[in-house]
Order: C-alpha cells, then sequence, then structure tokens
C-alpha cells in the first residue's frame, strides 16, 4: 500500500455513532413511547431505528402499505399481534418480522403487559411520519383517521382500504 493510500483511507473513515441507554430522541404516540436510536442523519438515510413501547391493549395504525420502505420489528420483550392482510401473527420475544414494500400490515399489544419492538425502516423515510403524528397532537388536533392518512400520504404510504 503506498503513503498516499495509507493517508487516505484514514482520513475517510467514518465516524461511530454510539446512543447510550438515556439517550435518542423520544416521541410519544398515545399508549406508545418511541425512541429514536438513529434517524438516518448518520447513514447517508439508508436506515433508521427506534425502538417502541407499546402499553398493554394498545391499537396501533390504520392497516398500510409502504411504497418506498421495508419495515423490519425485533420483539424485545413481550407480545406484538401483526396483521397482515386477513392474517394475524402473534410475534413472542425474541421474532422478527419483517414487512417488505406493498404489504399491507399493522400490530397491536393485545395483551396485560407492556410490549417493545425494536424497527428498522430503510431507508429512514418514516421516521419524520412519527414526528409528524407527535406535533400534531402537541398542537392540540385530534388524531383522526383522517389525520393520520395525511400523515401517511406524505411518507409514500396509504391505507390499505381494499381489505374486508
Amino acid at each position: 500500500m503506498t503513503e498516499d493510500a495509507k493517508t487516505s483511507k484514514a482520513q475517510a473513515d467514518p465516524a461511530v455513532s454510539v446512543v447510550g441507554p438515556g439517550d435518542g430522541e423520544t416521541i410519544i404516540l398515545g399508549t406508545t413511547r418511541m425512541r429514536v436510536l438513529e434517524d438516518g442523519s448518520r447513514t447517508g438515510h439508508r436506515l433508521a431505528i427506534a425502538e417502541s413501547v407499546l402499553a398493554p391493549h394498545t391499537q396501533g395504525p390504520p392497516q398500510h402499505r409502504h411504497a418506498r420502505h421495508d419495515e423490519g420489528f425485533y420483539i424485545l420483550s413481550g407480545t406484538v399481534r401483526f396483521t397482515v392482510g386477513n392474517e394475524d401473527y402473534d410475534a413472542t420475544t425474541g421474532a422478527l418480522v419483517m414487512v417488505p414494500p406493498g404489504t399491507p400490515h399493522t400490530f397491536a399489544n393485545p395483551t396485560d403487559q407492556p410490549a417493545v419492538m425494536l424497527s428498522t425502516f430503510t431507508p429512514d423515510l418514516y421516521v419524520q411520519y412519527f414526528r409528524d403524528l407527535q406535533q400534531a397532537l402537541a398542537d392540540g388536533r385530534p388524531l383522526t383517521t383522517q389525520a393520520n392518512i395525511d400523515a401517511m400520504s406524505r411518507y409514500a404510504t396509504e391505507p390499505a382500504t381494499d381489505l374486508d
């Protein structure tokens, strides 16, 4: 390796990002608390990661489809019920659910215990959706179905209205 190549490589190494246990942006959406661990700003917008705590008996968003991003859910504790089309799947601690673009889905915590999940968004497009919802609630606006649909539409997402 030439001296120039060694110098160039050392300068090109990206900074490492470390988010501590109490760090990250917190987003509160009703009975769900989300901690954004990576919003895409340090990954060239290729990936975002969030930890979500769903209170017992938390209903998720209306069933919807993403046009431009994959969404992954790793269950850290508890049980999360995923509805994909007309099928329900109960994902428990240690399960991974991957939802590709175009797949109708939603999730909920139907149990008496909190559930914690780690979510990935590739690319990071959808993190701003959660910020928008939190802002709408902070402004005192009700989170109506239409307000949710309007927010989704800004991030290449639409409700899955063709399902029963």
